[in-house]
């Protein structure tokens, strides 16, 4: 199973990104008609955000959703100059820069949208140093052996999603290397996550404290960004901003800025978030979300 699975990403990655993305069009737009559940949870999350919630509006969710499955073979197994070749454009790495020159700590901070892990290569690269990413394995583990080879390369590295992976990306921060989290996963209090429910789109989301936390480590500077993706194939964009607002270390403050950032990010570029997640659902042993208290 396991060569198997390394032989098809493998196969994918020499695949032109054009290609690649015309079957993820033809599959997602497939995926309209077979995957109802999918479906269903995207438009009402188009609905709770204010967004077209349309046929088109979902199909297209579901192709760019396609096409982000895809790119994770070129993220994982292309070599570094190629992926860097993939970027058209970067946008705010000035705010990069005058960390580095600080000699600051970089938490970059970026929701499920757009290319997350090709950006991610493509920053490691820029870096003088290696960047960690926080990582929860798959449940299968032939897959989570092609994604740990996929990631940890280069300057690459990844800290699992516990307490042990948190100890490991505060010290990194703490000594003025890197690390990315995804600030939009629903936090498991089973296993250790921490989270508060926060106005997401105006509506309860169980969310994790640690994205504010690790913003606040002495000396960090936290940045958000984005890897948009273009049509046709063209490649990508790189757009980088620090954090908007003030974090104040009152959980629920902070998680309430991370979730405006993260609807910021979604806002720009709509068609590239993964919609399909069930970002409001209440995890084991979660308390119960607000409206359901009162």
């Amino acid at each position: 199973m396991q060569s198997l699975v390394f032989f098809l990403f493998r196969l994918f990655a020499a695949l032109p990104l054009r290609l690649l993305h015309r079957i993820a069009h033809f599959w997602g737009g497939l995926a309209f008609y077979i995957l109802r559940e999918d479906r269903d949870r995207i438009r009402a999350n188009l609905q709770t955000a204010a967004l077209p919630s349309g046929d088109e509006a979902v199909k297209t969710i579901l192709r760019e959703t396609a096409k982000g499955g895809l790119e994770l073979p070129v993220a994982f197994f292309r070599r570094p100059e190629e992926i860097e070749a993939l970027f058209k454009a970067v946008h705010g790495w000035e705010h990069v820069g005058q960390a580095l020159a600080e000699g600051r700590g970089l938490l970059f901070i970026t929701p499920h949208l757009g290319s997350y892990d090709l950006a991610g290569r493509y920053i490691s690269q820029r870096l003088p140093f290696p960047l960690t990413a926080m990582y929860k394995p798959p449940k299968i583990k032939a897959f989570d052996a092609v994604m740990q080879a996929g990631r940890v390369r280069g300057k690459g590295k990844t800290a699992p999603t516990n307490i042990q992976g948190v100890k490991q990306i505060i010290k990194t921060l703490r000594a003025g290397e890197a690390a990315i989290v995804l600030p939009d996963h629903v936090p498991a209090p089973e296993e250790g996550g921490d989270g508060v429910w926060a106005p997401f789109f105006g509506r309860p989301a169980y969310t994790m404290t640690l994205a504010g936390k690790l913003a606040q480590v002495k000396n960090v500077a936290a940045f958000f960004f984005c890897g948009e993706r273009l049509p046709n194939g063209q490649g990508f964009v790189l757009h980088i901003e620090p954090l908007r607002g003030t974090l104040n270390g009152d959980k629920a403050h902070d998680a309430r800025i991370i979730n405006e950032n993260t609807e910021y990010w979604i806002r720009r570029f709509p068609q590239q978030y993964l919609f399909a997640y069930n970002r409001y659902k209440q995890p084991a042993g979660a308390p119960e979300p607000p409206a359901a208290a009162e």
